[in-house]
C-alpha cells in the first residue's frame, strides 16, 4: 500500500468505527436491557438483574450474542442500583458523572470486532498503560516469589486483561473503585497481561480476558459473577478460611480468654457497634491467624452487657482489648473511632507471643530465640523443661511470675513439655542426672541448630530461693557472656500443632472437591480434562472388574449349558485344543480333551511327571449326559494345574479298555474273557473314570456306583432279582456291578434292557460319587495299579498282549 493511502485508510476505519460507537451510545437504555420502568424500585431492579444474568450468563449459555448481552446486563444494573448515577441518567442521559454514555462506546466496536476477527498481534498500535495499573502488574518470577508465599497472610484479587480486551475497558471502573476500597483493608491487588505473561496466565488457568482470579493460601479461584463492587468484596470473603473470628458473648468470653494454655496464643478481643464482623477484622485475624485468636463482640447485642460493663468500654468507639495468661486484665488496650489496618497490624505485632511460651514447632523457637547477630545485641533464651502433670503446675506458675517481673529486651522466657520435645531435651540435659523441672539458659550461634548453653544449679521448684539463683545467674550472665560453657546442636523441633493425617487429607479431599464442583458447574474444561481423565479412568477399571466378576461366579447352570456347544467343537478340532490342554482351566469351564490318536502320546504317554490326566470312558449314547455330569463333578478341582481332563470314546475305542484292565495283575474275571465272548457283546466301560499317571505308568479306576433309581422308570424296580441284591450286600461294590453286568450279557433279554436303561436312568447316577472319589485321589488315599507298558490307542492289541 503507498504511503500517501495509509492516512487516508486510518481515517475511513476510525470514522466507521466511531459512527457505530455513536450508534450504540445512542441506542443504550439500561431500563431496556433489564426490562423495567423508569419509577421501579431498587427490589424489582435487582430481582429483573438477577433473573437477566442467570439467563445470559456465558458459561451456561452458548448462544453468541450471550457475552455481550450479559455485559450489557451488568452495565445496567451497575448504573440503575446507584442512586447518582440512575439520577444523571434520567436527567441527561449520562452513566457517569462527566462521562456521556461513556462506557458502552465500546459495544459498537465489539460488533465490529465480532464480524471482522483479529487479535492484538495484527495491529500492534502502542496502548498508553495507567501508570496506577502499572504497579500491579505481575510476573511469572515474581509472582511465584513474593505472591505465592504473600498469599498464606492476605488474600490476593487478580485481574486478567489484555490490549484490545473491550469487555476489560468495560469493567475498568469498577475495579478501580474495588481496588481503592479493599487495598488499604489488605487484599492484595494484582494485574495479569494476557499478551506479554502467557506463562503467568497459564499457571493460573486464565485463558481469556477478562478474568478475575483470587487468591488464598496459593489456591487459585475464578470469580463467576457479575463484576459488581459489592459482589467483588463478598468474593473475597468467602475465600477467607470460616471461623476466623469466633463471636463473644457474655456466656462464652471466658472459656475464650481461658484457651491460651491449649492454644499457646494470645486473644484479641474486637468490640464494635455493627451486628456483622467487618471485613477488616477478618483479614487482620487471616493475617495473624498463626500467632493470636481474635474474637468479636457486638456492643449492641444484649447478651453482651455483663462483658461491656466489666472491661469499662467506650461504646462510641471501635476497642481492641489484648489477653495474655491474665484473664482479668489485658496487657494492652487501643481505641479509634477509624480503625485501620496499619494501627491493628502493629497493636497485635507487638503483642504476637505470650509471656512464657511454649515451644511447639521449630518456628515459634527461631522467632523467640533468633540467632545471634554480630551487629546487634546479644539475646538469651531462658527455657523451662517440665512436664504436662498437674505437680509440675505451681513451679510453672513461679516461673511465669518470675518472667513478668524480669521482662528485658535481651531476655526471652519460654517452657517446653519434655515428653513432646524429648530429642530437644535429650539433647540439653543428656549429662543432668536431675529429672524435669529444669531451666537452661542458651544463646543460638547458628541456624544449623548449634547453641552455646548451661544449666542452672538445683533444678527448679519455684521456691523464692530457685528464683533468686536464676536472678542471679543471669546478672552474671550480663555481665560474662562466657558464662554459658557448653555446647550442643539442638535439633528441629516436634510441630506439635501440626493436624493428624486423616484431618489433612480430609481438609484437602474438601478442597478437591471444591474446586472441582467449582470447575464444573462454570465448564471450565480445559482445566478439568486431566481430573475427569483420572475419575473415568478408575470408573471403567472399577465397573469393568465388577463385571467380569460377575460374569466369572460359577453356577450349575452355565456349565450344562456350555458343555453340548462347546463339546462338539472338541471333536472337530482336537488338535488345537491339545496344545492347550496343560494350561489352568478358567474359573467357570473345564477344558476336557478327547483322546484320539493324536492326542494320546502328548496327553498320556509323554505327560509331564506330577501331572495326572482324568479320563471319562463313555459312548456316544450318553456322552452328552456324561460329560455334563463329569463337569459338575470336577469343577471344583478344575482349578489345579497339575490336573488334566479328557474322555474316551468307547465306541470308536473298544479295544483300549479292556487291554489296560488285562495289563493289571488285579484284573477282575468279568473283564477277562476271551476273545470270542468280546466279538459277540463288548463290555459297558461307560462311566468308568480313570486318573492316568503317564510318567510313573500307575491308574486309579473309578467304577460307577448306583446310589439312587429314576423315579419315573416304574421297570427299575424289577431289573434286579431279590437273589442279585443279596450277593451285592455279601460281596464288594465293585465286582457286584461286574457281575450283573456279565450275568445281564448271558442272560438273552439282559442287553436290551440294560441298554435302555443305561441311556435312561443309570446314566444318571453313574457318576454320583466321583467327587468323593476326587477328593481321595487328590488326598493320594486311592489304591494305584501299575502297568508295564501304555496299550496303543489302535484297533490292533497284538503287540500289546505279546509283550
Amino acid at each position: 500500500m503507498p504511503r500517501a493511502t495509509r492516512p487516508r485508510w486510518l481515517a475511513i476505519f476510525l470514522l466507521s468505527v466511531s459512527v457505530q460507537m455513536a450508534r450504540a451510545a445512542s441506542e443504550y437504555d439500561p431500563y431496556m436491557v433489564l426490562g423495567v420502568g423508569r419509577s421501579a424500585s431498587q427490589a424489582e431492579v435487582k430481582r429483573a438483574y438477577k433473573n437477566l444474568a442467570k439467563e445470559w450468563h456465558p458459561d451456561k449459555n452458548k448462544d453468541p450474542k450471550a457475552e455481550d448481552m450479559f455485559i450489557k446486563v451488568s452495565k445496567s444494573y451497575e448504573i440503575l442500583s446507584n442512586e447518582e448515577r440512575r439520577s444523571n441518567f434520567d436527567r441527561y442521559g449520562q452513566m457517569e458523572e462527566n462521562q456521556p454514555l461513556g462506557q458502552s462506546q465500546h459495544q459498537g466496536f465489539r460488533g465490529f470486532h465480532n464480524s471482522f476477527y483479529f487479535d492484538e498481534s495484527f495491529f500492534h498500535f502502542p496502548r498508553s498503560r495507567d501508570f496506577a495499573d502499572s504497579k500491579y502488574l505481575l510476573h511469572h518470577a515474581g509472582f511465584n516469589s513474593d505472591v505465592l508465599p504473600d498469599s498464606h497472610k492476605r488474600p490476593y484479587l487478580i485481574k486478567v486483561t489484555s490490549e484490545w480486551c473491550f469487555a476489560c475497558i468495560h469493567i475498568e471502573p469498577v475495579w478501580k473503585e474495588t481496588v481503592l476500597e479493599l487495598e488499604p483493608l489488605g487484599v492484595g491487588i494484582g494485574i495479569v497481561d494476557l499478551g506479554y505473561e502467557r506463562r503467568l496466565a497459564h499457571q493460573l488457568g486464565a485463558h481469556r480476558a477478562p478474568s478475575i482470579i483470587g487468591l488464598v493460601n496459593g489456591r487459585v479461584t475464578f470469580f463467576h459473577q457479575a463484576v459488581v463492587r459489592e459482589h467483588l468484596r463478598q468474593f473475597i470473603e468467602d475465600l477467607l478460611p470460616h471461623k476466623l473470628v469466633e463471636r463473644i458473648t457474655d456466656n462464652n468470653y471466658l472459656a475464650f480468654l481461658e484457651s491460651w494454655r491449649v492454644e499457646n496464643k494470645p486473644s484479641v478481643l474486637l468490640f464494635d457497634q455493627v451486628p456483622v464482623v467487618p471485613l477488616l477484622y477478618k483479614l487482620t485475624a487471616f493475617a495473624f491467624r498463626d500467632y493470636v485468636r481474635l474474637g468479636f463482640v457486638d456492643q449492641g447485642d444484649a447478651h453482651n452487657t455483663r462483658l461491656l460493663r466489666q472491661f469499662n468500654i467506650n461504646t462510641y468507639a471501635p476497642t481492641m482489648l489484648l489477653f495474655k495468661e491474665d484473664t482479668e486484665h489485658p496487657v494492652d488496650i487501643i481505641q479509634a473511632r477509624g480503625m485501620k489496618r496499619q494501627i491493628m497490624d502493629e497493636f497485635v505485632s507487638n503483642n504476637k507471643f505470650l509471656q512464657v511460651p511454649r515451644l511447639v514447632n521449630q518456628q515459634l523457637f527461631d522467632e523467640l530465640c533468633p540467632v545471634k547477630q554480630f551487629h546487634r545485641r546479644r539475646k538469651y533464651c531462658v527455657l523451662l523443661i517440665t512436664g504436662e502433670d498437674p505437680a509440675f503446675l505451681p513451679g510453672s506458675k513461679a516461673f511465669l511470675d518470675f518472667a513478668s517481673v524480669n521482662r528485658k529486651d535481651v531476655l526471652r522466657f519460654a517452657y517446653v513439655y519434655q515428653r513432646q520435645q524429648q530429642p530437644l531435651c535429650q539433647a540439653l540435659l543428656h549429662s543432668e542426672e536431675a529429672l524435669p523441672p529444669q531451666v537452661v539458659i542458651l544463646e543460638r550461634r547458628s541456624h544449623a541448630g548449634k547453641v552455646m548453653y548451661r544449666s542452672v544449679s538445683g533444678g527448679w521448684n519455684g521456691s523464692e530461693e530457685d528464683k533468686y539463683r536464676l536472678h542471679e545467674q543471669l546478672e552474671l550472665l550480663q555481665k560474662d557472656p562466657t558464662y554459658l560453657s557448653s555446647d550442643a546442636t539442638l535439633p528441629e523441633l516436634n510441630n506439635e500443632m501440626a493436624p493428624i493425617f486423616i484431618i489433612q487429607w480430609m481438609n484437602a479431599a474438601y478442597d478437591y472437591i471444591v474446586q472441582m464442583y467449582d470447575d464444573l458447574l462454570y465448564s471450565n474444561w480445559r482445566e478439568m480434562m486431566p481430573i475427569l481423565s483420572l475419575i473415568f479412568s478408575a470408573l471403567f477399571i472399577l465397573f469393568g472388574t465388577v463385571i467380569i466378576q460377575a460374569f466369572s461366579e460359577p453356577g450349575e447352570s452355565k456349565p450344562r449349558k456350555a458343555k453340548p456347544k462347546e463339546q462338539p467343537q472338541t471333536e472337530e478340532d482336537a488338535s488345537s485344543r491339545a496344545s492347550t490342554s496343560s494350561r489352568p482351566p478358567k474359573k467357570d469351564f473345564v477344558e476336557v480333551t478327547e483322546l484320539t490318536d493324536i492326542t494320546y502320546i502328548s496327553n498320556l504317554v509323554k505327560l509331564r511327571p506330577g501331572h495326572i490326566n482324568v479320563v471319562l470312558v463313555l459312548t456316544g449314547a450318553s456322552k452328552n449326559a456324561l460329560l455334563r455330569k463329569f463337569a459338575k463333578e470336577v469343577f471344583s478341582f478344575s482349578g489345579t494345574q497339575t490336573l488334566h481332563f479328557s474322555f474316551l470314546n468307547g465306541d470308536k475305542h473298544r479295544h483300549w479298555m479292556p487291554s489296560l484292565l488285562r495289563s493289571t495283575s488285579e484284573s477282575l474275571p468279568s473283564e477277562g474273557q476271551s476273545d470270542d465272548e468280546e466279538g459277540e457283546e463288548s463290555p459297558d466301560y461307560a462311566g468308568h473314570v480313570l486318573a492316568l499317571n503317564g510318567h510313573k505308568k500307575y491308574f486309579c479306576l473309578f467304577r460307577p456306583v448306583f446310589t439312587g433309581e429314576d423315579p419315573n422308570d416304574s421297570s427299575s424296580e424289577t431289573s434286579f432279582s431279590s437273589d442279585s441284591r443279596r450277593k451285592s450286600r455279601s460281596r464288594s461294590r465293585s465286582s457286584s456291578h461286574s457281575r450283573s453286568r456279565s450275568h445281564s450279557r448271558e442272560d438273552g433279554t439282559g442287553p436290551k434292557r440294560g441298554s435302555s436303561r443305561a441311556t435312561s436312568i443309570e446314566v444318571h447316577h453313574k457318576l454320583d460319587r466321583l467327587g468323593l472319589w476326587m477328593e481321595r485321589l487328590m488326598e493320594g488315599t486311592l489304591p494305584r495299579l501299575q502297568v508295564p507298558a501304555w496299550p496303543p490307542l489302535g484297533e490292533t492289541t497284538a503287540s500289546f498282549t505279546e509283550s
